[in-house]
């Protein structure tokens, strides 16, 4: 019950912030240059006054920025994200179309990410100030200062271009038509480069995060104690240190989760991946307003639903925060 209760707190104190977060940039954007009126006129070559006019009562701007948030409040409470000018359909439906590839590459980075951080994390704290930690403490600066462009342009030039190993961008194989397995073996397979990409940048925080923390508890009292009983070293890593070592570890993938998804912006717009990264540069260029606010919405929907997720493992970790959080 008292796991419940802490889990109930934990996500009904995120609502505030969901709300805050979006009127202050539905705020935001309407005191930017232009709209999605003068967008669609710009495509169409230009238009007369009378069309912009309908065109902005038809999309509400020409209402006042306090009855435009009222009213775009109101169609959140009903799930409704409005109406995409530019791609004349349903926001909902254009996010949904871009939602899988973004998920996918979040996925399949933070578990790259993590699993490597953790593993070269271990072996740099067994190793300290040793050659090997010497060598996966410089590769983590390496990745930590290097641009995920650079890393994404380089992996196309090397892997796709001269050796030929994996596909250079897009989704998947065009005009291939698999299904079932070989579909999803295809998405995989094009998903290696950008997942490596995104994944070096936040690898190299979670090893040097591992690291520091296993050199704190391995000199903490209770793993003393542990080897004074006779435990064997890899008994006393695996059962007393490594599951204390993993809380930063864990507590940082809540963190991360907002700045993966800033950084597959970046990633997508490499390797031509069509996700929310992808769309929200999109929407910005040609100044969709509902489809970037739907974005944003989701994109928030999407962190918290990853912090609660990372809050209640951290409550499984460590049963204290239960009993005070």
């Amino acid at each position: 019950m008292k796991f419940l209760a802490y889990a109930a707190r934990r996500l009904a104190a995120s609502l505030p912030t969901l709300l805050i977060l979006l009127a202050g940039l539905f705020v935001l954007l309407q005191f930017a240059p232009g709209d999605t009126v003068d967008a669609l006129m710009a495509q169409a070559g230009g238009g007369d006054a009378v069309m912009a006019a309908e065109l902005r009562r038809f999309y509400g701007l020409d209402l006042s920025v306090p009855e435009r948030l009222a009213a775009y409040l109101w169609r959140l409470v009903r799930l409704d994200l409005g109406f995409s000018a530019i791609y004349n359909k349903p926001v909902a439906t254009v996010i949904l179309e871009r939602l899988t590839p973004t998920l996918l590459l979040m996925a399949s980075s933070l578990s790259l990410a993590f699993a490597a951080g953790m593993v070269l994390g271990v072996l740099a704290a067994r190793r300290v100030n040793g050659w090997p930690d010497t060598v996966i403490s410089t590769l983590g600066l390496i990745f930590y200062a290097t641009p995920s462009f650079w890393f994404g342009l380089m992996g196309i030039v090397v892997f796709a271009v001269k050796l030929a190993w994996l596909p250079p961008g897009g989704y998947g194989t065009v005009g291939a038509g698999y299904a079932g397995l070989r579909l999803m073996l295809d998405i995989a397979w094009h998903l290696i480069l950008p997942t490596v990409t995104l994944a070096l940048i936040f690898l190299a925080i979670y090893l040097r995060i591992m690291r520091a923390a296993m050199l704190e508890v391995l000199n903490l009292d209770f793993v003393r104690a542990a080897r004074a009983k006779g435990l064997s070293e890899t008994r006393v890593l695996v059962r007393h240190v490594l599951r204390n070592a993993l809380l930063p570890m864990v507590t940082l993938i809540g963190l991360q989760a907002g700045t993966m998804l800033g950084g597959s912006v970046v990633v997508e717009s490499v390797f031509s991946l069509p996700g929310l990264g992808r769309l929200a540069y999109e929407s910005v260029v040609q100044r969709d307003l509902n489809t970037l606010l739907g974005i944003v919405f989701v994109s928030a929907i999407l962190v918290i639903v990853v912090n609660f997720v990372v809050d209640l493992l951290y409550a499984k970790l460590d049963p204290r925060i239960t009993a005070t959080g």
